[in-house]
Formats: structure tokens, sequence, C-alpha cells
């Protein structure tokens, strides 16, 4: 897997939507959100999102930290700045204080502190694109590294490959807990470039829209060659409790 980021490209979209007067962070998360869902090896349909984190001003025009996120239900190959809506971020990162907080509180408070009413939801995973502490972060469900994650011994295989590079985090749904979860992760080592998700995916952040999309490229591209180069023979994970994407795996098989 190649990184297709192209300096030309982006900053036609740095120019296409500065005339919407929207900012170039947020050109560029867009962008680099395409080029991660225009590959099938990447985003399983309707799978994976991504955010920035930016400033923008409130009712009182007063400066407040924002944070972008793929919305639910959008398509990451062609959705535009209304796929992406955004949210106060103070408000978000004061429930890190909390040790419960159930779907339904999450989702209002998800949209209490939209800063469009009529924004879609945003992502159910967007309290731990908040949590972590980068201005860009990227998520998918790879076929590569799906076909690691959902193996009994895929942290073992994680380690193997990535050494220290991916925090590790056990199976947890998404929302609430997940997002704490991957925080206490982070936070155990915060040199981290990555979080793999066991039976769920990866997650990778960087300081600019480049950085982060070529971390996750970087990431798939090692474990495809790992797969490759091992011939490693995967057995099937059948806990369909666990994974909604279990029945895909089979097919991703014949991807390496």
């Amino acid at each position: 897997m190649k990184s297709l980021w192209n300096n030309k490209i982006a900053q036609q979209y740095v120019s296409q939507y500065k005339k919407k007067n929207i900012e170039k962070d947020l050109a560029l998360r867009i962008y680099t959100t395409h080029l991660l869902g225009k590959n099938p090896k990447l985003v399983l349909h309707g799978g994976g999102n991504s955010s920035v984190k930016s400033v923008g001003k409130n009712l009182y025009k007063k400066n407040v930290n924002l944070i972008y996120v793929k919305g639910s239900g959008w398509d990451m190959s062609n959705l535009n700045e209304l796929g992406m809506p955004g949210l106060e971020l103070k408000p978000l990162l004061e429930t890190i204080k909390l040790n419960e907080l159930n779907d339904n509180d999450m989702v209002n408070l998800l949209r209490s502190n939209l800063i469009n009413s009529n924004a879609p939801n945003p992502s159910v995973e967007t309290l731990l694109h908040a949590y972590l502490p980068f201005k860009f972060v990227d998520h998918t469900h790879s076929n590569a590294f799906l076909s690691i994650l959902n193996q009994p011994n895929s942290q073992a295989l994680i380690k193997k490959i990535f050494g220290n590079k991916l925090g590790i985090v056990p199976y947890i749904m998404p929302g609430f807990s997940l997002a704490k979860k991957c925080l206490e992760v982070f936070k155990k080592d915060e040199k981290v470039q990555g979080l793999a998700l066991i039976n769920h995916g990866i997650f990778t952040f960087g300081d600019t829209a480049k950085q982060s999309y070529e971390r996750m490229i970087n990431f798939v591209s090692d474990v495809e060659n790992y797969i490759s180069k091992n011939k490693i023979k995967l057995k099937i994970h059948t806990n369909k409790s666990k994974i909604s994407m279990s029945d895909f795996i089979l097919s991703v098989r014949k991807s390496f």
C-alpha cells in the first residue's frame, strides 16, 4: 500500500474550500478522508472515521476549541464539509472525569455541543477522537489489520510487527468506555503513533493531515508485508458477539 498524498491536489482542496470560507485544516482533513475512503482495503462499507481539532468563534464571537468529526452515515470517500460536523471540544473533554456515561447521555452530549443544530450525528467514536491529544486522528477497519486483530494471539502479533509503535487496546464496544480505555493506553506510552484495537481496527494520529494519513498507510503496509513474507495461515475468529465484521474476514484471506 502506498501513500496517495499529492501536494498539488491537497492545495486544490484548500483553494476549493476557501471559497466556502472553510479553513485549511478542515479542507485537508476532507482530502485525506477521501484518500482513505476510496481505498476498499482500508474502509469497510460505512466504516471508519476521521477528525481534526481547530479553533472557531462561538455566538459571543469568542475563540473556542472545536473538533470536526465524520458524521454517522456519511461515506468517507465522498463526504464534504456537511459530513464533518463541528462540536465544541471543552465539554467533551470534561467527560474524562466521569466514570460512566451511557449511550443516550453521550448522544445528547454530542448533539448539544454541535455548532450547527442541523448537522448529522457525530460518529459514536467522537469522544475517542476528542480525548487523543492530536490535531488529526484517523480510524480505519483495514483488511490486513482485521486479519491480525481477529486472531487469538493478536496482541503478540502486533507486538512482533510493531514493537512499541502502537498501543494495544482490548475489545470494548465503541462509545464512552472505549474512549476512556484508549486514553488510558495512550497515557502509558505517549510516544506511540497509533492504537491497535483488538477485534476492531486501527487509529493513527499526527500534527498534520499528511502525517496521520501516512502513518495509517505505513502501518497497514507493514501488516500486509508481514502476512505475505511469513505466509501466515490465519485462523478464523468466529466470536460474532465481539465483532460485527467477522463474516467479512472470510473473504479477506484472498487479499494476501
